[in-house]
């Protein structure tokens, strides 16, 4: 998929020789070797020569390399440095903690500290429910993980997650103005995971599991839901699921076809797969294959883990047994959670009619959105440059600010789907088309949705 990305952007600084064409020439040589340009600026300005800052987006690294080299063989320019923007955001992380209170005197110290801070201490060791109200553990989440499955990059380790984990606590913060904090953990054993997080949970609100493998996290979410008194969320499972659900419902009316009916093949039977499943099951989907790595999931096989036997005694209605390739073959909707490149343009012409695809694996996802746009009606990845992003930024944040407000702890079936329509019903009906059937993650009124959606499921209750 050769598609210049933000996620590979870069600024070359270049020096030229002055002249009224300069920056014209170097825009053409960067369009020539395939980048976008973003932004062109001149930096410098002398009688004899210019220096000008062109930032572009690339297809990658390599790409980068090459599209300096082009502007290198232009007569008399010098690529002085290559900087790449998206390492530049990450220098030094993406968060930090500022005070909500002023220091400016004693005074303020010795309310916010020493001897005053002891009032406070001893009131809510007194009421330990007091905490909630006189603490960070009313708005703070924690962001839980091991590192060992990290997007689609797989076991990577917990300093390597740590971008990650950054990211998505700032995705808190912008989105719904809860304050989240990264916790990597350097452990991947399960039992020293839940101890760890239970030991931890008196400063926070609420935790989200995070790019933790199956099966280790269904056990970890259900133990520590269990055992605290706080909401846990593994993001991975329940906010793709909500994300899933409400792409679905949209795509659905754009094809004119209901859930009922449809023939939806899952690649991928993890912890986002089988969470999907379960939620489309439970609004009525009837005709679900699940697809591994050996292909469909079906009673004819026997499964050493509940969650692979419940997917066969719960879906895939005509025991169907063959691989994902087999499977698509006259498929209404087909969802990847998998990896890369798992579909080619022969499978996909051989789908239904007004087929849906959502290929949401990450950085790179089942197909190239391009063979599939060719087949299918409907199209949409996990990627911020294509159409239809269907991302999970879209739930977790309203869906922990509903949790918070509402001061439960407990996440039922009715708030997950009660998120999906929320995030469903951004999109009006004058809108809704086959490149928009999800609103964007910048929509300023899905979080607030979200969390009233969530709050009012929690108050039903």
């Amino acid at each position: 998929m050769a598609t210049p990305s933000p996620g590979y952007s870069i600024t070359l600084r270049v020096e030229t020789p002055a002249s009224f064409t300069a920056t014209s020439e170097l825009a053409a040589a960067v369009a020539a070797a395939g980048a976008a340009i973003t932004a062109l600026d001149v930096t410098e300005s002398h009688h004899d020569s210019m220096v000008v800052d062109i930032s572009c987006n690339t297809v990658d690294a390599a790409h980068g390399e090459r599209v300096s080299a082009a502007l290198d063989e232009l007569d008399g320019v010098q690529v002085r440095k290559v900087s790449d923007r998206t390492f530049l955001m990450h220098l030094g992380g993406k968060l930090e903690v500022v005070p909500k209170v002023p220091l400016r005197n004693r005074d303020d110290l010795s309310r916010a500290y020493t001897p005053g801070v002891a009032r406070v201490c001893m009131a809510i060791a007194e009421n330990p429910d007091d905490a909630r109200r006189l603490t960070v553990k009313r708005n703070t989440i924690a962001v839980v993980t091991d590192g060992s499955a990290v997007l689609g990059l797989g076991n990577i380790g917990p300093a390597a997650a740590l971008p990650v984990m950054e990211g998505k606590a700032a995705l808190f913060k912008q989105f719904a103005d809860v304050d989240a904090w990264p916790v990597c953990l350097d452990t991947q054993d399960t039992e020293e995971i839940i101890k760890i997080v239970k030991a931890l949970a008196p400063v926070y609100g609420g935790v989200n599991l995070e790019d933790i493998a199956a099966p280790r996290c269904f056990e970890i979410e259900q133990r520590l839901r269990d055992e605290l008194d706080i909401p846990v969320f593994h993001d991975d499972q329940h906010g793709t699921a909500i994300v899933t659900l409400a792409a679905l419902q949209n795509a659905l009316k754009v094809v004119h076809k209901k859930i009922e009916d449809v023939k939806i093949v899952v690649a991928g039977v993890g912890a986002a797969g089988n969470a999907i499943i379960q939620l489309l099951k439970a609004q009525g989907a009837l005709n679900i294959i699940a697809c591994g790595r050996n292909g469909a999931i079906s009673r004819t096989e026997t499964y050493t883990d509940a969650h692979r036997t419940w997917l066969a005694e719960n879906t895939n209605p005509d025991n169907f047994t063959g691989t994902l390739h087999d499977a698509v073959a006259g498929a209404d909707v087909f969802i990847g959670v998998s990896g890369p490149n798992v579909l080619g343009e022969k499978q996909v012409a051989a789908m239904a009619d007004d087929a849906i695809i959502f290929a949401m694996a990450n950085p790179d996802p089942e197909v190239d959105p391009a063979i599939a746009a060719k087949y299918a009606a409907v199209v949409a990845t996990g990627r911020s440059d294509f159409p239809n992003q269907i991302n999970n930024v879209l739930a977790f944040p309203g869906f922990f600010r509903g949790l918070l407000d509402a001061g439960v702890s407990d996440i039922t079936p009715e708030m997950l789907v009660a998120a999906a329509h929320a995030i469903a019903d951004r999109v009006s009906a004058d809108e809704l088309n086959a490149s928009f059937i999800i609103p964007s993650v910048f929509d300023p009124h899905v979080a607030s949705d979200v969390a009233a959606a969530v709050a009012s499921a929690a108050a039903a209750k």
